[in-house]
């Protein structure tokens, strides 16, 4: 893949200048996208895999885009998005029956974290599962409880943002703190000459035809990968996960208990054993595709 050569964010013209460029490259077919992908994982063929990293650069600059909040040169973070697809081009599988851009976004948004994540570690972020998930996720949380302005937390804001993610309040407010910046003006001049402005640099945020079908996709992947697992659980196990973790309002063990003639503690050994064979399944599946799995973002104790 390092044979590929794609338009880079020049000193001269900018990320305006990029985005420009990577417009010509048109959106592919799915039964292009189809041969293009044979002809790269069956024989090697570099002309073909470069037509299907092109074709998904705005792709990449559409992701990268949702991370600018965290202080990092957006052409960082296309570059490092960028390095992302390419190894997902290289890995996809087209008989697997989904769009490469389904596969992709997972490649993409792991190669951007990652490299936030290095550019950060100056202030000390950690690197617990559930310290990454509160880095990004808190701006989110804040946004929940209507709270978009900078500075401390009030206490209730704090104790419910903890809550809400699973970690302690003080790493909250530590990660707050640090987070924090100055509100810019969306009229800044930007670049050397001043020539544009912030504000020009904001993409639409309106979802388009290409980002609904991905998302779309990304989903009925989730779902597939969660019933391929089901299988590997037994009858009452799997009624017991139905029951628990796939309902908008989950049965309470007393309840599972009694329909089952078990007790309470019983039905939790269960539940916690399935939900670990499930977790497995999912994760040796999504192993086979060649990205992380989605169990934490599909099942939530």
């Amino acid at each position: 893949m390092t044979t590929i050569s794609v338009p880079a964010i020049s000193d001269e013209g900018g990320l305006q200048a990029y985005l420009r460029a990577i417009r010509v490259f048109p959106i592919l077919p799915v039964e292009e996208e189809y041969m293009l992908s044979r002809r790269f994982s069956e024989h090697g063929d570099i002309e073909a895999a470069h037509k299907l990293v092109t074709s998904h650069l705005r792709l990449v600059a559409k992701i990268a885009m949702g991370y600018r909040h965290y202080g990092l040169p957006v052409a960082d973070l296309i570059s490092e998005g960028n390095v992302g697809l390419m190894r997902a081009v290289k890995k996809f599988d087209p008989e697997r029956g989904f769009r490469l851009s389904t596969y992709a976004m997972w490649w993409i948004k792991a190669a951007i974290n990652e490299y936030i994540l290095n550019s950060w570690s100056m202030v000390k972020i950690g690197t617990v599962a559930a310290q990454k998930k509160l880095f990004f996720n808190l701006r989110r949380a804040k946004a929940a409880l209507g709270r978009y302005e900078e500075g401390d937390l009030a206490p209730s804001e704090v104790a419910q943002i903890a809550k809400d993610l699973g970690v302690p309040e003080h790493e909250v407010v530590t990660m707050n703190r640090r987070l924090a910046r100055p509100d810019a003006t969306l009229n800044a001049p930007v670049g050397e000459e001043g020539g544009m402005e912030r504000i020009e640099l904001l993409v639409d945020s309106r979802p388009n035809q290409e980002e609904e079908m991905t998302s779309r996709q990304e989903n009925d992947l989730g779902k597939r990968l969660i019933a391929d697992a089901m299988s590997s659980l037994s009858e009452r196990e799997a009624e017991i996960i139905r029951l628990r973790r796939l309902q908008s309002e989950p049965m309470t063990l007393e309840d599972i208990g009694r329909s089952y003639g078990i007790s309470r503690e019983r039905v939790r050994q269960i539940e916690n054993r399935a939900f670990d064979k499930l977790s497995r399944a999912i994760r040796e599946a999504a192993g086979r595709l060649g990205h992380d799995a989605p169990e934490v973002a599909l099942f939530t104790p």
